[in-house]
């Protein structure tokens, strides 16, 4: 399947029926009066979110959306139909934006969330509704109002707790591939992944944690170098960063510089995620060559906090990594709890 991410449609809702000017005319009513019904609403544009879909193909190819329109009103006050609501389906994750403006119409990220963006004009009056005292025979009625017309761009932002970040070629697919049941593409060379891949990871508690491999970073990619500026956003709603670095690469602290100055180009609250850095592919390392412990260290006292040694490929130390994620995952779980109680108690 094409994975798409972003796309620009036009939609509209429906227009109101227009109310209409008719009078009783039964043999025995000589005093009909005016019967001319109102017209019905127009259908609205609505977007609900759907677990299922992971890409917004359906709205590549086709680019206009219109609901429909209401119905004319009827004689003896028969209200005109309704227009019938148009549903796009998006998948969770989705950003909906004025594409005018920039501003920010809503972001679906609860499975069945439904969001109305385009409303459906309201029906026009018959001339039923204009009878007073002082017009005991009124001959006009009011035309339905339009819809709207909205430019919108939509973006998908994956949802994962853990985004598996790192350059190109760092391991990424490899190690969601043994942590879980993703089958992404795999090669031996890089900007082998074009697109993010997810994967459920299982607890110890039986329970599914999301990871997302996101496509390779390379400097300058917070600026649109590279694959890293179309995929950057993807892990902005993910809490954990796992920051794969290559053990073979010659320069090692210089990679892990590089994807840390990018996230803190980027901003957006990445340079601020918790992180988990780990070495991967120390099954291919010449240790007589290589002093990994000593370029650990030099990471580790950067950064503050341990750095792994692994391989996506043996299954060597991904134990002790998995450990620490789910630790900082029930920390952070933890504190969210306590907020909420906080908040609810103020």
């Amino acid at each position: 399947m094409q994975f798409i991410d972003q796309v620009e449609i036009e939609v509209e809702s429906g227009k109101g029926g227009d109310g209409i000017v008719a009078f009783r005319r039964e043999k025995y009513v000589p005093a009909g009066g005016p019967s001319g019904g109102n017209g019905g609403k127009g259908g609205s544009v609505i977007f609900i979110a759907e677990e299922n879909l992971q890409t917004l193909l359906d709205f590549k190819y086709n680019h206009r959306f219109q609901a429909d329109n209401g119905a004319r009103g009827g004689p003896n006050n028969r209200t005109g139909a309704n227009g019938k609501d148009l549903i796009l389906e998006v998948p969770c994750g989705t950003v909906v934006y004025d594409a005018e403006t920039g501003e920010v119409i809503g972001d679906l990220t609860e499975p069945k969330q439904t969001l109305v963006v385009a409303t459906g004009g309201k029906g026009g009056l018959g001339n039923q509704h204009f009878l007073s005292n002082r017009n005991r025979a009124p001959e006009y009625a009011l035309p339905g109002l339009p819809g709207e017309i909205k430019q919108l761009r939509l973006e998908l932002k994956l949802l994962a707790e853990v985004g598996i970040i790192g350059l190109p070629n760092a391991g990424k697919s490899t190690l969601i591939s043994a942590l879980s049941a993703a089958r992404p593409k795999i090669a031996d060379y890089p900007f082998t992944t074009l697109v993010p891949n997810l994967g459920v990871v299982r607890k110890p508690t039986g329970d599914g944690t999301v990871f997302a491999d996101i496509p390779g970073l390379i400097e300058g990619a917070s600026q649109g170098v590279g694959l890293g500026h179309d995929f950057l956003r993807h892990i902005e709603r993910t809490r954990l960063l796992l920051h794969l670095i290559d053990a073979t690469s010659d320069n090692i602290l210089d990679d892990y510089n590089t994807i840390q100055q990018e996230l803190q180009a980027y901003g957006r609250g990445l340079p601020d995620r918790p992180q988990v850095l780990a070495l991967n592919k120390i099954d291919a390392v010449d240790q007589e060559t290589q002093d990994l412990e000593s370029v650990a260290k030099q990471i580790s006292d950067i950064c503050q906090a341990p750095v792994f040694q692994i391989s996506a490929v043996t299954g060597a130390g991904l134990e002790p990594m998995l450990q620490q994620i789910w630790s900082i995952l029930d920390q952070l779980n933890a504190s969210e709890i306590t907020e909420d109680h906080l908040m609810e108690e103020a």
